[in-house]
């Protein structure tokens, strides 16, 4: 199953280096992810992860390692669902961003699991048919 990996994650593994064991264990998810051609990434995600870069170096090398990932394209009927999605959750007493729906309309219209840090996406997921992508128990050694 293809796997969208969110800004979340992203962001986790274009840090400086980070000694902590669990970062690590993301970090190596997210590589063998790559390596099986199953990581998939959306524009809006990419255009989070390149907005929050001022130093336009640290721009152009982000970017560099991001064109792996081909974004998926976004159908008006993904952005709809997300609409409908957002009013479901809402009703329920859930808030979300924009972006946050549009991650769960393109993950659920594609039968794509999501690999976030976001704890929003647990509630989400209480509500609206979405799955989220744990990492692998070998990498929780």
């Amino acid at each position: 199953m293809k796997v969208l990996i969110d800004t979340s994650v992203l962001s986790l593994a274009f840090r400086k280096q980070s000694d902590k064991e669990v970062d690590l264990r993301i970090i190596k998810e997210i590589i063998e992810l790559i390596r099986e051609f199953r990581a998939v990434i959306i524009g809006p995600i990419r255009q989070e992860i390149l907005s929050g870069l001022a130093d336009e170096k640290k721009f152009e090398v982000i970017k560099e390692k991001l064109e792996i990932l081909e974004d998926s394209k976004i159908t008006t009927e993904m952005y709809e669902e997300a609409a409908r999605m957002s009013n479901v959750c809402r009703k329920q007493g859930i808030q979300g961003s924009s972006i946050d729906f549009l991650i769960c309309a393109f993950s659920s219209m594609n039968n794509i699991s999501i690999f976030t840090l976001d704890k929003d996406f647990d509630h989400y997921a209480k509500i609206i048919p979405i799955k989220l992508h744990k990492v692998r128990t070998e990498f929780l050694d």
